[in-house]
């Protein structure tokens, strides 16, 4: 049998038991390969030029992807989890430029084995409640010295957080349209009415 030393397996939030609740309700559990959510994950692995980008939701020992490019599984033990980690401080990316020099994964398997994981960036999924739920993520087998564009990353993880909602919340749908994130539109122009003030009438 094969020993990994891990030096800091993932923590729980102080608040696990309700997040937990979230994510049953959430019913994500049950939206696995999602299309919707698989055209965010493969934005984000094209932008940030990642071999390997996901959308993960915590569950109670293990790591779910409703999404992935570059992984070609369904689920991971949560211990070896990178984004179990990042859903410890909600609405903060967790960025791990070499994770061979980061005591919290350098005993990691998937640092040690395939995929081989090196760069990581993770940008929690919160609910409407704030509880992490999951994580956008796109790693790479190669470390990265440069910080990724983290607005960029954000973006598409509340474009995800939306899509979220209106599954969550469904008498939404009719209220909200998908995120163009990159594409800003004009607004439109005002009635010649509302252009200018009327002119009073003559008496």
């Amino acid at each position: 049998m094969i020993h990994i030393d891990f030096h800091s397996p993932p923590e729980e939030p102080a608040n696990e038991a309700q997040r937990q609740k979230a994510v049953e309700r959430s019913g994500l559990l049950r939206r696995r390969r999602n299309p919707a959510l698989q055209k965010v994950v493969d934005r984000a692995a094209e932008m940030f030029q990642a071999p390997i980008a996901a959308i993960s939701v915590i569950d109670r020992d293990r790591q779910c992807f409703l999404a992935e490019v570059g992984l070609e599984t369904e689920e991971t033990p949560r211990a070896v989890s990178f984004c179990a980690h990042a859903i410890l401080r909600p609405g903060e990316p967790l960025v791990i430029p070499d994770a061979r020099r980061d005591p919290r994964f350098s005993g990691n398997p998937q640092v040690m084995f395939a995929p081989h994981i090196r760069f990581y960036a993770g940008m929690p999924l919160v609910d409407r409640q704030g509880y992490p739920l999951g994580v956008l993520c796109i790693s790479d087998c190669r470390s990265r010295s440069e910080q990724p564009d983290l607005f960029a990353l954000s973006l598409l993880a509340r474009e995800a957080e939306r899509l979220i909602a209106r599954w969550f919340f469904p008498a939404l749908n009719r209220r909200i349209k998908p995120l163009s994130c990159f594409h800003e539109t004009a607004p439109p122009s005002l009635p010649a009415a509302a252009a200018a003030p009327a002119t009073p009438r003559a008496r």
